[in-house]
């Protein structure tokens, strides 16, 4: 048995308490600051504008996807850019 304890302390996971203070995301802080600059503003209005649009039809094969991944990813590269910095 001993062995059986041994393990069980060897593989306990270690408890992490946070503290009093509320942890703030530095990426959702970051992704709000980022889509206040105009060209990403825009691509989100382009999104939306195509959203519209195909809510719209009622049949319609077309998908905003490409509007969706230029947002998206335009918003994470101007993110990409002070995340890690802020992370400890």
């Amino acid at each position: 048995m001993p062995l059986r304890s041994f393990l069980k302390d060897f593989l306990a996971l270690p408890v992490v308490k946070a503290d009093d203070e509320e942890l703030v995301d530095p990426k959702v802080t970051l992704r709000e600051q980022c889509n206040n600059k105009a060209h990403i503003s825009a691509l989100y209005n382009k999104y939306q504008e195509c959203n519209d649009r195909v809510n719209s039809r009622s049949k319609t094969l077309e998908n905003c996807m490409e509007e969706l991944m230029d947002y998206v990813s335009e918003l994470d590269h101007c993110v990409a850019h002070t995340l890690f910095s802020k992370l400890k």
